[in-house]
């Protein structure tokens, strides 16, 4: 019986012993399998246990069915390396592979086919045990990356200040799935955010997931040599394998992003150049630190101080230049209110006003706008009976009224159509041209009847009125009849409107009203609401029998005038002649001609001449006919540029044609969906060199409006701008805009920073451009590479967000966001300050 007993015993223990060696054995193998495993994964060693989700299939399913399109025009020309997209200004992550290269399925099957060799003992030992452990592995990171996600979506809206969170940040964290979730946890190693990903599904995150696991190949296996030799060849090759892929996409289609020249069919301004795709290492850790140790380095260049001056956060540095304006002989022609630019421009940044936030969004910006942030009451006080504006609570409010219509702006502009109804709203009459517009409710009103209105008025005692009206998302520049030109072409407004616009158009010969015949299309309207038109005293009949004169001798025919009796006001229509023969019948030579050698569309710093250009009346130059009706005009080429060579070397009709066609396929393809955009905040748009207004009329389906700017040393197409139904003006971009600082949510330069930087210096420009784009505001920059890492440092030094890059060749496209960020230390402007 003991000895029976003790048997079992001593039986029971050796079981014991051989279930501890199983079970230790079977650890072992355990283990090894995990870390042979991850030793030969093809993704970085902290993010392995993510691919034991995926198997060689399902990755293989996810690539075939999925396609990066958020900066391509077509699918399938884009490799991730060229692209390098950053969220918050510091981490980037890599776009665009494709499926339609096959070898790049290969490549993926066998990384895990490389896996599977490598886990063959051990997956004999782990059986079911180890699928369950992948499942729990897969539950464990789904979850803690929700966590992650939450996080960074909370650290992101606290730094954006109530920026677009739906669309650059919200949308991303709700799309994309579990492959969406790996991207994630990689771009997290550099506190990546997904802005510019957030239009797209979410296949393109399991697509572009995949595609960060794959370029990470290279670097990957100079981590991983140093724990196992053997698996440093098996990264080598597959890296060798990833490099083929690379080629092979770099050799498909190129983009409209930056196109080649050959099938953009635009050659000389974007300078493309055929070829290859350039490669770029990018989200490797040593690479980051390469750029963020180039990038310091370069940032020590540019100290930023904030300007002081008697305007403070409403500094214009070319309009409030007092050091010459107190130096003026005279100002009786309006010389204290027009441009007179420092002769250094200013590299200081203009300080927000305190309590400025987001501007209201379009079209309730049209009725209401924050107070702080156009903290000016003066106009209230003197117009608010004339329902120009009025301060209610935390808001100025715009009832839609003027000196003239008081009971609302769109009663007054069906009146006008009413007593003209050849002036046809939106379809014969396009561009209007509004002299002393107030806060500009006659043009914000004028968009319902799909009209656009180049509103200007001065910087004068009004205070703030053009900063009212751009900051309500209505077209409006700051300018003054005095004595220069106005900033615009010849004959390309349909229609010009003055309501009590205190111009004395009949004195020194009627040298305005010559100057507004200069600008005005052959057979367009002049509408002239003032009250001499209507009221008996002395002095308004005095004006009106003196304007009667001068329009008579400028051959003007007063085509009717008409009381407005809801307003109690009246005005007077009048229309420019199509031909000369009223010209040639005059008994007096008075306004006179013009010398055949002045040229009309001669307009920036030009002195104003009281002469009259004759009228086009050869059917092959422009002026001779008017403008289709619109919106076909936008996108029928002019009559008149059939025997014109284009700007890009061709027939200038066909010029147009492709160049309208590859804007309307860069800005579907990536603007408006490629770039973390939220265009229904987007209402104020600039494009800083226009050309033929392609990038405007890409946009025309938006509620926006885009002032498309011809730089004075670029081809004169502007012409070309208002012949299409949109408008723009001339400037020189050494020197300020005419407009107030923070009224542009968008601006856009294509080709500009490196032209302009051989006159002037590029941190000027860039200083002009942080001082007209609003807090949140996006520029977008394509240029050669050297002036976009220019443009790219600075936007850094200036705490910009860096939202994407990308490059071909020597061609870069930079888009950036503007922050809330100012510096601290001041910088006197002596010229600025009173």
């Amino acid at each position: 019986m003991a000895t029976g007993k003790y048997s079992r015993v001593d039986g029971r223990k050796s079981s014991s012993y051989c279930s501890i060696a199983t079970i230790v054995v079977f650890l072992i193998f355990c283990l090894v399998g995990i870390w042979m495993f991850m030793s030969s994964s093809i993704v970085p060693v902290k993010n392995s246990e993510f691919l034991s989700m995926e198997t060689g299939n399902e990755m293989k399913q996810t690539l075939s069915k999925s396609v990066s399109k958020q900066f391509d025009d077509t699918s399938g020309d884009l490799s991730g390396a060229e692209t390098r997209e950053y969220g918050s200004g510091l981490s980037s992550k890599e776009l665009g592979i494709t499926n339609e290269d096959n070898s790049l399925d290969t490549l993926v099957v066998e990384s895990n086919n490389e896996e599977k060799e490598s886990q063959n003992s051990a997956e004999k030992n782990l059986g079911e045990n180890h699928a369950n452990e992948s499942s729990d592995e897969k539950t464990e990171s789904e979850s803690g990356q929700k966590m992650l996600d939450e996080d960074d979506g909370k650290d992101r809206e606290t730094n954006s200040r109530d920026r677009e969170s739906n669309l650059e940040t919200g949308e991303a964290e709700n799309e994309g799935g579990e492959m969406k979730n790996k991207l994630h946890t990689e771009s997290e190693e550099s506190s990546g955010e997904n802005g510019s990903e957030s239009a797209e599904s979410g296949k393109n995150y399991g697509v572009d997931g995949t595609a960060d696991k794959l370029k990470h190949v290279g670097k990957e296996a100079n981590l991983t040599e140093e724990k196992n030799g053997k698996n440093q060849d098996e990264h080598l090759e597959l890296s060798a394998d990833h490099n083929i892929v690379e080629r092979k996409e770099n050799n498909q289609a190129s983009n409209e992003i930056l196109p080649a020249g050959a099938q953009s069919e635009i050659l000389t301004e974007t300078t493309t150049q055929n070829g290859a795709w350039s490669t770029q290492a990018v989200e490797s850790q040593n690479e980051k630190k390469s750029q963020q140790s180039s990038t310091s380095s370069k940032n020590n260049d540019h100290h930023w101080k904030l300007c002081k001056s008697t305007a403070g956060p409403d500094y214009i540095p070319c309009l409030d230049n007092w050091q010459v304006i107190r130096k003026l002989p005279s100002t009786m022609h309006y010389e204290h209110r027009e441009r007179h630019c420092p002769d250094e421009a200013p590299t200081c940044l203009i300080p927000l006003p305190e309590g400025y936030k987001r501007s209201v969004k379009w079209p309730k910006s049209r009725d209401k706008i924050w107070y702080y942030n156009v903290p000016h009451t003066k106009l209230a006080e003197v117009k608010g009976h004339q329902n120009w504006v009025k301060v209610t609570g935390e808001y100025l409010t715009f009832p839609g009224g003027g000196t003239q219509f008081v009971n609302g702006a769109l009663h007054y502009i069906d009146f006008i159509q009413e007593s003209v109804p050849e002036i046809a709203w939106g379809k014969r009459t396009r561009v209007v041209l509004d002299v002393g517009c107030g806060v500009a409710s006659f043009g914000g009103y004028l968009f319902e009847r799909n009209v656009l209105a180049m509103s200007f008025a001065p910087k004068d005692e009004h205070e703030a009125q053009v900063q009212f009206a751009l900051e309500r998302g209505i077209p409006a520049i700051l300018n003054v009849m005095g004595t220069k030109r106005l900033p615009f072409p010849s004959s390309v407004f349909d229609l010009v409107h003055c309501a009590r616009c205190r111009v004395p158009w009949h004195v020194e010969g009627g040298k305005l009203l010559l100057e507004l015949n200069r600008v005005l299309r052959p057979g367009g309207y002049f509408v002239w609401s003032a009250t001499p038109v209507y009221r008996k005293g002395p002095e308004d009949v005095g004006i009106w029998q003196e304007m009667s004169r001068l329009t008579k001798s400028m051959c003007w025919e007063l085509v009717v005038v008409k009381k407005d009796k809801l307003n109690n006001v009246g005005a007077a229509i009048y229309r420019k002649p199509t031909s000369n023969d009223c010209y040639n019948k005059r008994s007096r030579n008075a306004p006179p001609l013009c010398e055949e050698s002045d040229d009309p569309n001669a307009a920036w710093d030009v002195p104003l001449q009281a002469c009259m250009h004759k009228v086009p009346v050869d059917s092959t130059k422009r002026g001779s006919f008017w403008p289709a009706q619109w919106p076909e005009r936008l996108e029928k080429p002019p009559y008149w540029l059939n025997s014109q060579v284009g700007v890009y070397g061709k027939a200038a009709q066909s010029d147009l044609t492709a160049d309208y066609s590859h804007w309307k396929k860069v800005v579907s393809q990536s603007y408006l969906s490629g770039m973390g955009i939220d265009w229904s905040s987007v209402r104020n748009v600039m494009d800083m060199k226009a050309v033929y207004g392609g990038f405007a009329a890409a946009l025309k389906y938006l509620k926006v409006w885009v002032m498309n700017v011809v730089p004075i040393d670029s081809p004169d197409t502007l012409p070309i701008i208002y012949e299409r139904g949109l408008f723009g003006m001339y400037h020189d971009w050494c020197e300020s805009f005419n407009t107030y600082p923070r009224t542009y949510d968008v601006v856009h330069a294509d080709h500009l920073f490196s032209s302009i930087k051989k006159r002037c210096k590029l941190v000027a420009v860039i200083v002009e451009v942080d001082r007209i784009l609003r807090p949140e505001g996006k520029l977008i920059v394509r240029d050669n590479l050297e002036t976009i890492s220019e443009v790219e440092s600075m936007a850094k030094s200036l705490q910009w967000e860096i939202r994407m890059i990308y490059s071909k060749d020597n061609e870069g496209l930079l888009c950036v966001r503007k922050t809330f960020w100012r510096p601290t230390e001041e910088e006197p402007i002596k010229s600025a300050i009173v």
